[in-house]
C-alpha cells in the first residue's frame, strides 16, 4: 500500500470503533467501492438512482424484546433523515396487545410532526388502525397482505381474500383523503409452513393491491430463504401484472442472500429497496438467524455500482451506532463491522 501524503489525509470520516463508539478515520476519499471498471453489459440495465425505504424504526424495533423509549425512537428517525433517507417507516398503528413495542405510535408521530425532508409512512392493519393513524397526523399509510394462506392466518388471523377485502376498505378511505397507500406482500418466495410459494400466487396478490390503488408494492422475502434462482421467476410473474415503477423489494438476510437478490432485482428494473439500519429486526421462524438486510450494506453496494442514493454513509453509520448502543449490541451491518477494523490515519486499499 502506498503511503498517503499529508494533503490527501485532510478529509475526516468516522468508523465504528471496537469499543462500540465512533472514532475518526482519515481517507484520501470516502470509504467507497471502486467503480472505474464496472461492466455495464454484464450488470444489465440497472437504474441510475435507487430509492431506499428505511424500515428500521418500525419493522426493526417491533421485533426487539425490549421496548425502546419514545425519545430514542424519535432521535433515531431524526438521524436517519439527516443521513439523506427520504422515506422512513415511522411506526405501526397495530393493537398494542399484539405489538407492545410500538404502543407509543401516537407519541412518535407527534414528536416528528415538524421533521422535514422525508415521508413517514405508518403500518395500518385495518380501518380502525387507519383512522387512528390519520388522527395522529399520518400522511401516508401501508397495508400488509401475504402470498401464503397459512402465514396470512397465523400473522393477521384471516385468509388472503378476507385481508384483501379489509384493505379495500382502507384504500377507499385513504383515497377520499388523498392519502397514499403502500402495499406489502409477505412470503413471496417461501413460507415457514407451506414451503415454496408459487410465483402466480404472489402475482395475484400484487395485482389485487395495485388495482385497489397501492402506489408502491413491496415484495417481502419474510424468512429470507430466497436466492436469485427463486427471486427471478417470482419477479417475472409479478412484472407481468404490475409495472416495475410500482414495485419494491424487501429481503431478509437469513441465509446471506439479500444483496444478491437485490442486485438481480435491480437488473430486472426494480428501483426501490427496503432495508433496516444496522439490520434491525429478526426472523422469528429461524432461531438465531439475521433479519432485515442492513441499510449500510445496501448503500455500500450501490455506491460501488455507481448507483445514486443521495445517502451519506457516514451519517447513516452514526444512526446505526446510536441505536446499537442503546440496544447493547454490536452493529448488524457488515459494512459497519468492516470499517470498525480500519485503523485511523490510513487510506483505503
Amino acid at each position: 500500500m502506498n503511503k498517503v501524503s499529508t494533503h490527501m489525509m485532510r478529509n475526516m470520516y468516522y468508523a465504528v470503533a471496537r469499543g462500540g463508539g465512533l472514532e475518526p478515520c482519515y481517507f484520501s476519499t470516502p470509504p467507497r467501492h471502486f467503480t472505474s471498471s464496472i461492466n455495464k453489459p454484464v450488470l444489465g440495465n440497472i437504474p441510475e438512482f435507487v430509492k431506499i425505504v428505511e424500515v428500521g424504526p418500525r419493522d426493526g424495533l417491533q421485533n426487539e424484546k425490549q421496548i425502546v423509549p419514545t425519545d430514542v425512537k424519535v432521535r433515531l428517525i431524526q438521524m436517519l433523515v439527516s443521513s439523506g433517507l427520504t422515506v422512513v417507516e415511522a411506526t405501526s398503528f397495530v393493537s398494542p396487545k399484539w405489538v407492545p413495542q410500538l404502543a407509543d405510535a401516537k407519541d412518535v408521530m407527534e414528536a416528528i410532526r415538524n421533521v422535514g425532508g422525508a415521508r413517514f409512512p405508518v403500518l395500518t392493519p385495518n380501518l380502525k388502525g387507519f383512522e387512528a393513524a390519520v388522527a395522529a397526523g399520518a400522511k401516508e399509510v401501508a397495508i400488509f397482505a401475504s402470498a401464503s394462506e397459512s402465514f396470512s392466518k397465523s400473522n393477521i388471523n384471516c385468509s388472503i381474500e378476507d385481508s384483501l377485502r379489509r384493505y379495500r376498505d382502507v384504500a377507499t378511505a385513504a383515497r377520499k383523503l388523498s392519502i397514499p397507500v403502500r402495499g406489502y406482500i409477505s412470503c413471496v418466495v417461501g413460507c415457514p409452513t407451506e414451503g415454496a410459494v408459487p410465483p402466480s400466487q404472489v402475482a395475484y396478490v400484487a395485482k389485487e393491491l395495485y388495482d385497489m390503488g397501492c402506489f408502491d408494492i413491496s415484495l417481502g422475502d419474510t424468512i429470507g430463504v430466497g436466492t436469485p434462482g427463486t427471486v427471478i421467476p417470482m419477479l417475472e410473474e409479478v412484472i407481468d401484472v404490475v409495472p416495475t415503477e410500482n414495485l419494491a423489494v424487501h429481503f431478509h438476510d437469513t441465509y446471506g442472500q439479500a444483496l444478491s437478490n437485490i442486485l438481480v432485482s435491480l437488473q430486472m428494473g426494480i428501483s426501490t429497496v427496503d432495508s433496516s439500519v444496522s439490520g434491525l429486526g429478526g426472523c422469528p421462524y429461524a432461531k438465531g438467524a439475521s433479519g432485515n438486510v442492513a441499510t449500510e450494506d445496501v448503500v455500500y453496494m450501490l455506491n460501488g455500482l455507481g448507483v445514486k442514493t443521495n445517502i451519506d454513509l457516514q451519517k447513516l453509520m452514526l444512526a446505526g451506532d446510536f441505536i446499537c448502543k442503546h440496544l447493547g449490541r454490536s452493529p448488524g451491518s457488515k459494512t459497519a463491522v468492516a470499517l470498525s477494523k480500519v485503523p485511523a490515519h490510513t487510506s483505503k486499499l
